[in-house]
């Protein structure tokens, strides 16, 4: 069976934001399984996506997106 095409992307983080990932990935891992930070990305896109979705949290999300924190500009 071929393996999935998978398409990449680069992303810019602050290093508050790393080490959220690195803690949630830390905090999902188990003695059996690793956790990568790049499957915690995955995860959240899927977790919003769904949520989106269904029409829960949009405001929220829209509110945490604002904040200098999370934004694209400089």
């Amino acid at each position: 069976m071929p393996k999935k095409e998978r398409k990449r992307l680069q992303v810019v983080i602050s290093e508050e934001q790393d080490a959220l990932l690195t803690r949630t990935a830390y905090e999902l891992s188990s003695p059996e399984r690793l956790i990568s930070k790049s499957e915690v990305v995955r995860l959240a896109i899927e977790k919003i996506a769904r949520e989106l979705g269904e029409g829960v949290h949009l405001e929220d999300y829209r509110a945490i997106l604002e904040t200098e924190g999370v934004s694209d500009e400089n």
